[in-house]
């Protein structure tokens, strides 16, 4: 009996205790992505792009590092070891394969408003100018990467905090016109600041409301002080990378190995200097003392805190929202998933630990995003090779860095907002898709470079909600075609055994970016969940059915898809009569279901579409240029596919 007892227990125990086991597991794959793609790395196929990528991508970090922390108003040592450490942490926690993190110029920026404020150039004097410290800097150095850490430290447990609450789940807010205008602003207040290392010039910090106006009032007030011999440096320099990067992109299909022109630019302007010593005959401002070594952990300045709560929002949304673009777009080019409150997860801790190590706030770039998409990284493996290289950078090369003039530095930082600034060229798509996008485009810039960056984030998805709002009242709605379907069965000529079916779905809501998004994941959901029945099915009898997708929630617009058996060929019809107003969110979510629903052999046309709805697909990239996609009445819609498949007889029959 007592054996009996015992045995009941010990089910009953393994019962309680096995599922709590594998969901403990499935927790910790979905917390550490690196417990997901790790264990099926192929090295083969794998390793040697990403040591190639990572070698190109440590170039990166350490030249946007050294030039990002004098950004932030600290030493440049300290931009390399903000190099180092994010970048560990969010190949752990990050879910972006190819998102490169580390330093970035718009968090460093909000960062360096903090510095300033807290730690002002006018202090030096009046600090001791030992260098007793624990890297052998200044007592002032060492106070100002304080108030940087304290407002990294700050920066992440927020965006922790976000996390937690699941606030990951509002980010549909984030449209992508208020995103281009936001970065596209704030790489203009960055290369702003860069004006008087381009110039040579002693400029004294400018911040605050209207201070990019400012900046640009002083150096004309001042042109006189233009070092004539900083400023033609600059120019060379600029002139360089661009025309070699504009090379490498032209031939990176012919040659295996593009050339690393910051890091060449940076040893031959380094060289040059030393040899010349221009920092004397020509008074050019160089870079400095790098110390070795990275010093031991210490805790940000807690007391400082509270007076750096403005910057440390900042800092979490800017950097969050500028890291999961480019997370979200990486994973839409190579076909993978990112969970939003994740990154929130890995972005925030790539902020609190390694403020303990006296870094800067951090967050993903898109030039070092861009740099490894074309030297075709595969996974987050290339980031912690180029942290290797990094690390060799801090303990045995930083010292050789001295001589590198900060105009040179400046120079690297401007060309590397390229892809930031082209995005000016999104206005034209934006007016010929909706000139509301483009009014919001243009009102979040210019508030961003009135103020900062965070207010004009927070202007535009203001604006944004407000539009929207005001929008959807006057929406018409068409009630009686709602759920409407038509279903026609017909056998081909070729095959009387195959079924060829077509459904009629009628949309009435418009498309925006307030249901894009979930109209989406409910589609692809619908799919895997068809595909997964389709599978069973077909074990009982072979392509009995066919199967039908109807995508409708909450008065969002309703979609059709469709993953046939390899027999069957499926037709959908969409009646976009309903669709009284778009934006560009919603449009291309149209585009983007399209082609997901073609690569699974379901052929989608349009009907009752009006001339701007047309128009606007073209611009967000036409979806079939061979073959008309739209058509003037569902009639017309069925009359094309009939007569392209010579189909010879049908059956009519409607449900409801």
């Amino acid at each position: 009996m007592t054996g009996a007892k015992r045995k009941k227990k010990s089910m009953l125990w393994s019962k309680m205790h096995t599922p709590h086991c594998e969901d403990f597991k499935q927790w910790c794959r979905r917390r550490l992505p690196i417990l997901e793609w790790a264990p099926q790395y192929n090295l083969r196929e794998n390793l040697v792009p990403d040591t190639m990528s990572g070698i190109m991508l440590a170039v990166q970090q350490v030249t946007q590092g050294l030039a990002f922390a004098i950004l932030s108003s600290v030493h440049p040592v300290f931009g390399l070891y903000g190099s180092l450490f994010p970048a560990i942490i969010y190949a752990i926690f990050g879910m972006g394969r190819h998102v490169a993190t580390g330093t970035f110029a718009l968090t460093s920026l909000i960062s360096a408003n903090a510095v300033e404020r807290l730690v002002p150039l006018s202090s030096q004097n009046l600090t001791t100018q030992s260098n007793t410290s624990i890297v052998g800097l200044s007592d002032f150095e060492m106070q100002r990467i304080g108030v940087a850490a304290a407002v990294s430290f700050l920066g992440g447990v927020i965006q922790v905090a976000m996390f937690v609450l699941q606030l990951g789940s509002a980010t549909f807010l984030l449209t992508e016109p208020v995103i281009s205008a936001m970065t596209t602003g704030a790489a203009t207040h960055v290369v702003t600041s860069q004006v008087k290392y381009l110039l040579g010039m002693k400029m004294p910090y400018i911040s605050g409301p209207l201070g990019f106006f400012y900046i640009y009032a002083y150096v004309f007030e001042n042109i006189k002080s233009v070092r004539l011999e900083a400023l033609l440096l600059s120019l060379l320099s600029i002139v360089v990378l661009v025309l070699v990067k504009e090379l490498n992109e032209q031939f990176k299909r012919k040659i295996k190995v593009v050339l690393p022109v910051d890091l060449v630019l940076i040893i031959a302007a380094s060289f040059a200097c030393y040899c010349t010593n221009m920092e004397i005959t020509y008074g050019l401002e160089v870079v400095g003392h790098i110390p070795k070594g990275i010093p031991p952990p210490r805790a940000p300045p807690m007391n400082v805190l509270s007076a750096v709560i403005t910057e440390a929002f900042g800092v979490a949304l800017v950097g969050y929202v500028a890291s999961l673009a480019l997370a979200q777009g990486s994973a839409k080019k190579y076909k993978y998933s990112v969970d939003d409150n994740q990154e929130f997860l890995a972005h925030g801790l790539s902020n609190v630990i390694p403020s303990f190590f006296f870094c800067i706030p951090s967050a993903a770039a898109m030039g070092r995003t861009a740099g490894l998409y074309s030297t075709g990284a595969k996974t987050q493996v290339a980031c912690l090779i180029s942290c290797v290289l990094v690390l060799i950078v801090i303990y045995a090369i930083g010292p050789l860095l001295y001589w590198l003039p900060m105009c040179v530095l400046a120079s690297i930082i401007v060309v590397g907002l390229k892809g930031m600034l082209i995005q000016f060229r999104d206005l034209k798509k934006y007016w010929n898709v909706d000139k509301i996008d483009w009014g919001i485009w243009v009102s979040t810039y210019v508030f961003t470079i009135c103020f900062a960056a965070n207010v004009g984030l927070l202007f535009g998805v203001v604006c944004t909600i407000a539009i929207v709002i005001g929008r959807f009242p006057r929406a018409k709605t068409l009630s009686i075609k709602n759920m409407k379907e038509m279903e026609f069965k017909v056998k081909t000529e070729t095959d009387g055994e195959t079924l060829q079916q077509v459904k009629i779905i009628s949309i009435n809501n418009p498309l925006v970016f307030l249901n894009a998004k979930k109209f989406h994941a409910d589609l692809m959901n619908i799919i895997q969940k068809e595909n997964a029945n389709n599978q069973l099915l077909d074990d009982i009898s072979k392509c009995e059915q066919n199967t039908l997708l109807n995508s409708l929630s909450n008065g969002n617009c309703n979609e059709e898809a469709s993953q046939p058996c390899p027999s069957e060929k499926c037709f959908l019809i969409l009646d976009c009569s309903g669709v009284t107003f778009f934006d560009y969110s919603g449009v291309s979510m149209l585009v983007e279901v399209y082609m997901d629903c073609k690569n699974r052999s379901v052929e989608i046309s349009l009907a009752h579409c009006t001339a701007s709805l047309i128009k606007a697909m073209k611009y967000c990239g036409n979806p079939d240029s061979e073959n008309p996609v739209s058509f003037e009445s569902v009639s017309a819609a069925l009359s094309n596919i009939y007569s392209n498949k010579n189909l010879s007889k049908f059956s009519d029959h409607s449900e409801v």
